[in-house]
């Protein structure tokens, strides 16, 4: 699924957890790990690094390090691109006083530009686990195939014990509204259809899909996909969520913030945004 992972590397507290989830990710897919720090090399750094991987019985043979000078996020990015990564790994930083996870400025714009898929980890573990529980958007949009398909993989490798995939209703109270006017047993039957259209929508895409022994389960909300995906993720105690990419977010995505800003800026858990 992963040919080559890359872990972008910032020397704090949280490095060796980074690095010791990236070398699960690594082993779980047969990968080659690329380590990129942008910033100056020195030897104090680099003897630090290399005894953190040393202590992990990470092989140095399966391991690429790139130090480079540059702008972080721009640099990441041309990297990855040079080299072929299908998978970057970074953190999420918390917000003071709060429970919960922001992405940070240049997280934020490796997510926007980068052509490979972003793992964003909200707290990563010098003993990492495999992730038990996965929730997969499903909301009806043009990559939904594509990203149901890889999040399954993925689930179906790390043996997910508990896998749900959400979906919207387009439009819902403007729907229901107009189902109003007919009374309580119109209601009840345009309820009944916009379910049964949604779940219809996900059971079509999950036919095509070796699914091995998963067991995968549909869910249907109403209201804004990304919120309602954010709130069902926690309120399932969700250990990663699955989304597909918005594409290439400009200046005007800031300042009208597209539905995937809705989870960005407030992390549920674990976030994995798959791109093509």
């Amino acid at each position: 699924m992963f040919k080559k992972i890359a872990l972008a590397l910032a020397f704090s507290p949280r490095m060796e957890a980074l690095i010791c989830e990236s070398k699960r990710l690594k082993d779980l897919f047969g990968a080659e790990l690329i380590l990129i720090h942008v910033g100056e090399k020195t030897e104090s750094l680099e003897q630090n690094l290399l005894i953190i991987l040393e202590k992990h019985q990470v092989n140095l043979q399966k391991v690429k390090m790139i130090w480079e000078d540059g702008k972080p996020a721009k640099k990441i990015i041309q990297i990855c691109n040079q080299e072929g990564v299908d998978l970057l790994v970074s953190g999420a930083l918390k917000t003071e006083g709060f429970f919960n996870y922001y992405i940070g400025s240049i997280a934020r714009k490796i997510i926007r530009k980068s052509k490979c898929s972003v793992l964003t980890l909200v707290e990563p573990m010098l003993d990492p686990t495999p992730f038990d529980k996965v929730v997969i958007n499903g909301t009806q949009q043009d990559q939904t195939p594509h990203v149901i398909e890889r999040g399954i993989n993925w689930c179906k490798l790390d043996q997910a014990k508990q896998v749900y995939v959400v979906n919207e209703i387009k439009m819902y109270g403007i729907q229901m509204a107009t189902a109003g006017e007919g009374g309580e047993q119109e209601i009840s039957n345009t309820r009944r259809k916009l379910v049964g259209e949604e779940v219809a929508y996900v059971e079509n895409i999950l036919k095509d899909i070796d699914k091995g022994n998963l067991r995968v389960n549909v869910k249907i909300t109403c209201g804004k996909w990304a919120v309602e995906l954010a709130r069902f993720s926690n309120d399932f105690g969700a250990d990663l969520l699955i989304v597909g990419d918005e594409g290439n977010l400009g200046f005007l995505d800031r300042l009208f913030p597209h539905d995937l800003e809705d989870i960005l800026s407030d992390l549920p858990c674990n976030l994995l945004i798959i791109k093509k």
